[in-house]
């Protein structure tokens, strides 16, 4: 099922905080939801298989809520990783998520910001959950923007404590390469959802520079190729469009 962001009508923007909780969780059914679980139901696999128990592959979903990391996590707990060392390499792949965070913070935040409200927001956001929010909540009036984020985050983390559940308990009858197969389902669900949402030529940019920058960075300490790459890229990319801005306004 694949959702629709609300409109901005000035009717709507009257509605009760709950009404757009509500449709949050309706948007976190759309595609990249569905492929999150399908991935969940890879990492639920993988973390059975390497011998965790039931309750802390899912406190991972819950609280760290990240798969990058969560594979991270549930791979040095498996190889038996000093646990400051892991605890370390965790961090540092979240830190990839801080540009992100920045990014949505003005959607998510409505017209009265509330530090206890902005928090709880900011812990929701991985990639799908910024790829999502970038789509669906510019047409949400902002007084119901942070509830529906709410609802977006909270729609995504319980389908993917579903997953996870799925996963872990079939891990019998889930051949190891099929699990593996679906943690890959993210990264290639969030390249074609870059994509799809490139309306720039700047986008495009971006997309081309972190591409190029994602093989010279593999294997960066902490896990942080991705926020190489990403943030490379996108650095390059702003660079390049404001040196053409003004070689245009120099030219004018």
């Amino acid at each position: 099922m694949v959702s629709s962001p609300p409109h901005s009508e000035a009717g709507p923007a009257l509605r009760p905080r709950r009404h757009w909780f509500v449709a949050g969780m309706r948007g976190a059914t759309a595609v990249p939801g569905l492929v999150l679980i399908a991935a969940y139901i890879g990492f639920g696999g993988l973390a059975h298989g390497l011998g965790l128990a039931f309750l802390p592959t899912l406190a991972s979903t819950l609280f760290v809520w990240a798969l990058p990391a969560q594979v991270i996590l549930v791979g040095g707990l498996g190889d038996g990783t000093a646990l400051p060392a892991l605890a370390l390499a965790v961090g540092l792949s979240g830190v990839r998520l801080l540009p992100m965070v920045v990014s949505l913070m003005p959607l998510m935040r409505g017209r009265r910001p509330r530090l206890w409200l902005e928090l709880i927001c900011a812990h929701f956001v991985a990639v799908t959950m910024w790829v999502e929010a970038l789509r669906q909540l510019p047409p949400v009036p902002t007084e119901g923007r942070p509830a529906y984020a709410l609802g977006l985050g909270a729609g995504l983390t319980l389908m993917c404590v579903a997953g996870t559940t799925i996963g872990f308990y079939l891990m019998s009858s889930l051949p190891g390469p099929l699990a593996v197969g679906l943690l890959m389902l993210t990264p290639i669900s969030f390249s074609i959802l870059l994509v799809r949402n490139a309306a720039v030529p700047m986008d495009w940019f971006a997309i081309a520079a972190g591409t190029v920058l994602a093989p010279l960075v593999a294997g960066s300490p902490g896990g942080l190729d991705l926020f190489w790459s990403g943030v490379g890229g996108g650095t390059i990319a702003f660079l390049a469009g404001e040196g053409l801005a003004r070689i245009r306004a120099a030219q004018t």
